[in-house]
């Protein structure tokens, strides 16, 4: 009985003692949400872009708020600086809104943080009073647009120095100064500018920024530049219009930067081979013959870039053979272009730009590449003759038409067009070496120049009796018969292997 009166006793003081923390909690949460609950009217001491709204609900702080911007508008001025250019700001250029019920009912309710945070926060506000600039944007049209405009203004991305390169200087290259670029701190001049518009007066800011540095550094670049490769082909037995022709279209390439993955072509940089553009008319091949034509010498100039393009291990995109090979290459190593079905084409394919410098002295077409170090000590060609192909001897013609009447009239004269020519099969090799040693090749070409029979022209007239025509000198061609001596005397001419 006595255990059973002791148990009854303890739960009675455990039902006492909870008693008395709840009606402690329940004080302690009306003392603290009941002071800083939300409330219909602002606290004394208020004040919103310098409108006094003590005591007010928020439609009366709204109309009040209203008529002080309406009555203040016009005298607000605001002056925005960086370096010395300035715009002006004035309240006369722009609508009221009033867009701030939102702000308002923040204000009004002041619910933010936790409770203790709270309780400080009104309390301060009751003893010290609360002095609130809304947003400009708010309050303004049209202020934010062109703020936006004079942002625009000021800011600038920073300039990245680089190479500048001058083929025809003695120092090639050179580096350009950067520049820091600008950056407005937007939420610092919107600050500053809520800041003016409560102030309805002149008021000056500063714009605020910061200075961005250029993400590049080149400060060791001009180093890692050099010469990757050089090729120089002669023409000092052209003739001055050849010769104008080829250092024109090299002309077009001097100086050239061709950034990483970029792709060029021969007869866009060059342009059209017209009088217009400066050239000139010189010998030219088509369908296997030498003839005149409008900008003759040009494949000399391609061809001299692509033999220094692919010793600098660049690309080849796109590159064509001659019908009758080049005098001054191997075979497999010339490049014809003309415009509308032969270009040569080519890409870096390097991950920094390639620069070139292209000229023509009196006597040859010179071609160098330069960028970044090349992997191998040096890169070289290697042509190979895989067979001579026989030409098909003489081929008469008679001339009909009387085109050829100055050189022949009648039967039995005979006055040579052309020469036959033999053919050739080749390929084109690259040696890469490192340190004199070869330490890998590849084929880039497999070509073949088709031979070409002679022309030979007869007259078609009759003689009349009594007329003899003087001996012929004009000796007729056999059918060509390949021959060990045939071969090795090819790649003498050839310079090949």
């Amino acid at each position: 009985m006595e255990e059973r009166s002791k148990s009854n006793k303890s739960s009675f003081i455990w039902l006492i003692a909870v008693a008395f923390i709840a009606v402690g909690l329940l004080l302690f949460c009306q003392f603290y949400f009941g002071s800083f609950s939300s409330s219909s009217t602002f606290y004394q001491n208020t004040r919103i872009n310098g409108v006094d709204v003590s005591g007010l609900n928020k439609e009366e702080a709204c109309a009040k708020l209203s008529q002080s911007l309406l009555e203040n508008k016009d005298k607000v001025s605001i002056t925005l600086k960086n370096g010395d250019k300035t715009w002006t700001l004035n309240g006369s250029e722009f609508e009221i809104v009033g867009n701030f019920d939102d702000a308002l009912d923040q204000i009004l309710t002041g619910n933010e943080g936790n409770i203790f945070e709270n309780k400080k926060s009104v309390d301060s506000i009751k003893s010290k009073g609360l002095s609130i600039n809304l947003p400009y944007q708010s309050l303004y049209g049209g202020v934010e647009e062109k703020i936006d405009d004079i942002v625009s203004e000021v800011e600038r991305e920073p300039i990245e120095a680089k190479v500048v390169f001058n083929p025809n200087q003695d120092e090639m290259f050179k580096l350009s100064d950067s520049e820091n670029g600008i950056k407005v701190d937007r939420p610092a001049l919107d600050e500053a500018l809520n800041e003016a518009f409560a102030s309805g007066d002149n008021y000056t800011i500063n714009i605020p920024f910061s200075e961005i540095t250029p993400e590049k550094s080149l400060e060791n670049a001009l180093e890692k530049i050099e010469m990757r490769s050089s090729f120089k082909t002669n023409y000092a037995k052209s003739t001055n219009n050849r010769k104008s022709n080829i250092k024109l279209a090299l002309s077009a390439f001097n100086g050239l930067i061709v950034e990483p993955e970029q792709e060029v072509s021969f007869n866009k940089t060059t342009g059209s081979r017209t009088a217009e553009n400066g050239y000139k008319d010189g010998k030219i091949i088509f369908n296997g013959s030498y003839v005149s034509g409008m900008g003759g010498g040009v494949c000399q100039a391609s061809t001299t870039l692509y033999n220094a393009l692919i010793r600098s291990d660049i690309e080849i995109v796109s590159v064509c053979h001659h019908t009758l090979p080049a005098s001054y290459v191997p075979l497999s190593f010339d490049a014809m272009v003309s415009e509308g079905y032969a270009d040569l084409v080519f890409k870096n394919n390097l991950n920094s730009p390639i620069y070139i410098k292209a000229y023509g002295t009196d006597t040859e077409a010179v071609v160098e590449i330069y960028g970044a170090p090349l992997e191998y000590s040096e890169i070289k060609t290697r042509s190979e003759l895989v067979k001579v192909l026989a030409h098909g001897g003489d081929k008469v013609i008679t001339d009909k038409d009387g085109k050829y009447s100055n050189k022949v009239i009648y039967k039995g004269e005979y006055y040579r067009l052309k020469y036959p020519q033999e053919g050739y099969e080749s390929k084109g090799y690259l040696e890469y070496y490192k340190d004199g040693k070869l330490v890998n090749k590849k084929e880039i070409r497999h070509d073949c120049y088709p031979s070409q029979n002679g022309l030979i022209v007869e007259g078609s007239g009759t003689l009349e009796e009594g007329m003899t025509l003087p001996a012929s000198n004009v000796k007729y061609i056999n059918p060509q018969k390949v021959t060990k001596e045939t071969v090795e005397n090819a790649k003498r001419r050839w310079n090949v292997n």
